[in-house]
């Protein structure tokens, strides 16, 4: 297998590698340990058989990181199909730019190997490995107080263009990044609470941007700039 990355976990040498359909039972395994072992089950989206061979046939990315021949973690891309619940209509991208959206999909690190940033690096790693000449957006949902995924996704430069109703019934951020540019500046700033869901989607329809996020007070705030 190609190594793409190489690295250190502790004392335990690790390397990342980008995933084949061979590697389905091996995925398909940590996916069902990672959801086992989790306190809150309702903040991971499993992913079906199918949804795995789609992306692993060509239609997106995913890398997978190895301890010698274990497979302790993986990431994954998805090119989704263009449909009426595609993120680009909530983030504002042009419909003919539809083929050129990423979706951040699921993410899971095997709970032998957490506390090592296995998962941050696995991020950079993934947005590294993106053909620029194919794709220009990454799109991602989060449901909002899933702090440690909120936190990954705004650790990469995603923000937030939305709150809203997906997958039929469920409370979600809609984070967005243009891989083709720049930071942009801005001028006015507004921190709402995370539970304050009718005052943060206001200020996104006023045309803000959620642009980060801090804890005060046991509770959580999100920063809204434009």
């Amino acid at each position: 297998m190609d190594r793409i990355y190489e690295g250190m976990l502790g004392e335990t040498p690790f390397y990342v590698t980008k995933l084949q359909l061979q590697h389905l039972p091996a995925i398909e395994k940590l996916q069902q340990e990672v959801y086992e072992t989790l306190p809150d089950q309702s903040i991971l989206q499993p992913l079906t058989t199918e949804e795995f061979e789609y992306i692993l046939q060509g239609n997106g990315l995913m890398i997978g990181a190895y301890v010698e021949h274990e497979l302790i973690g993986f990431r994954a891309l998805l090119n989704p199909p263009i449909d009426n619940d595609h993120l680009g209509y909530d983030c504002g991208i042009p419909e003919d730019q539809f083929q050129r959206v990423l979706y951040q999909e699921i993410s899971n690190v095997s709970p032998h190997y957490r506390g090592y940033g296995l998962q941050k690096t696995l991020a950079t790693v993934v947005m590294n490995a993106i053909d620029l000449d194919c794709y220009d957006y990454v799109c991602s949902t989060v449901k909002p107080y899933n702090i440690p995924s909120l936190k990954d996704k705004f650790s990469q430069g995603l923000v937030i263009k939305g709150l809203k109703i997906k997958y039929v019934d469920k409370l979600r951020y809609i984070f967005y990044k243009d891989l083709q540019q720049g930071q942009p500046v801005y001028t006015e700033k507004q921190a709402v609470l995370m539970g304050d869901t009718a005052m943060q989607q206001q200020l996104l329809k006023a045309g803000y941007t959620g642009t980060a996020m801090y804890e005060e007070q046991n509770d959580w705030f999100v920063l809204y700039e434009k």
